[in-house]
């Protein structure tokens, strides 16, 4: 998969810009505060759908403008494909190859990209919602049905929180909660089936990663603890059964509490280091190490499932990793499309810098040396 090229209109801090792209590597170099993180943020918004920095698409909108337009060309074996997005301040218009798309579950898959930034640290040190959003931009690009079921199952959760909040004293409206439960129930089940199957392989490629990268020293493990205890995750039926039972047993403090306390809205990951919980007992250099361990597994699920290798976006991560954590990370941009964003280019590799293009980015300018 190659992105060969990339056009954006009143995004960010660019009036009009047009990059050709090089099939290896791409350094995007510059002070801080310039727009480098914004080119790959275009890209990775092609590929999920969002900004992995902005809560809402208006804040992409150039200052002073009322719109922006992103085009980007992917090569990706025997499928072209051109992605468009528009953005007015009143929706989002998505084409793919021309042709207007209904649902962003659409646009999931089409291109599939793995985002690295020192941010990603939150994913140890924040709540269960980052560990979650790890998994499901991973396999929403991977299984866009698994897109359309999040959307479909956060709306069901909404109604029925909506419901819980008013049914003390409501027999009409607990008479219509298992209406609610059967439909949470059935679109929740598929989610914790994949995110199972998805959870176990990138466990083993985690751990692979972590145990190159520290000469076998330590042990890296992501295990999926999910809020419905079922006696096997990989059988649908089994699962639903559960999700109803805890429903069930949960009904009236559900009502008392006017939200719904189960679910993989709930889902959390355990990510231990040599059996201990890494946010509470690892270093902050065993859990840069993790993270990096944890991206590059990604890269190998998404291998395994298509086949293909997924563009790697590397967002200013070089002055945060020592030299052996860089050489590790360089041996895995092998065949895989890279972009990199840096302060300083001498962190970079001098072959990488020979085998690709070098941008220089100054105050919404791109020129490539």
């Amino acid at each position: 998969m190659i992105v060969k090229q990339l056009k954006l209109v009143n995004y960010r801090n660019y009036s009009d810009i047009e990059l050709n792209f090089s099939d290896k590597y791409n350094v995007f170099y510059g002070d801080n505060a310039q727009g480098k993180t914004n080119i790959i943020e275009s890209v990775f918004f092609c590929a999920s759908g969002r900004s992995h920095r902005a809560s809402r698409d208006n804040e992409l909108v150039k200052i002073g403008e009322n719109n922006f337009y992103i085009k980007i060309e992917i090569e990706n074996g025997d499928y072209d494909c051109t992605i468009e997005i528009g953005y007015d301040r009143k929706n989002k218009k998505i084409k793919i190859n021309q042709n207007p798309i209904r649902k962003l579950a659409d646009l999931m898959g089409h291109l599939k990209a793995v985002f690295f930034s020192p941010e990603d640290l939150s994913i140890l040190k924040a709540g269960p919602s980052e560990r979650r959003r790890f998994i499901d931009i991973t396999l929403s690009q991977l299984k866009p049905v698994y897109f359309y079921n999040l959307q479909q199952y956060y709306k069901v959760l909404a109604q029925r929180n909506n419901l819980l909040k008013k049914a003390q004293g409501r027999k009409d409206l607990l008479d219509t909660l298992d209406i609610w439960n059967e439909n949470l129930a059935t679109i929740g089940s598929n989610i914790i089936l994949e995110r199972n199957k998805f959870i176990n392989t990138l466990y083993h490629y985690t751990m692979e990663n972590h145990e190159k990268l520290t000469n076998r020293h330590e042990k890296l493990e992501v295990r999926y603890s999910p809020s419905i205890k079922a006696g096997e995750y990989n059988d649908l039926n089994d699962i639903k059964k559960q999700f109803h039972k805890q429903l069930e047993k949960l009904k009236n403090s559900e009502i008392l509490s006017g939200v719904t306390l189960c679910g993989p809205q709930r889902d959390d990951l355990d990510i231990l280091l040599n059996g201990n919980n890494i946010k509470i007992y690892g270093s902050q250099g065993q859990q840069r190490t993790a993270v990096l361990s944890m991206k590059l597994a990604t890269i190998d699920v998404i291998e395994k499932e298509t086949g293909k290798k997924p563009i790697l976006l590397l967002d200013d991560v070089m002055s945060e990793l020592d030299e052996k954590r860089r050489r590790y990370l360089y041996e895995n941009m092998d065949n895989v499309q890279t972009f990199i964003t840096t302060t300083d280019r001498n962190l970079v590799e001098d072959s990488v810098l020979a085998n690709g293009k070098i941008f220089r980015v100054e105050n919404g300018t791109v020129t490539e040396d």
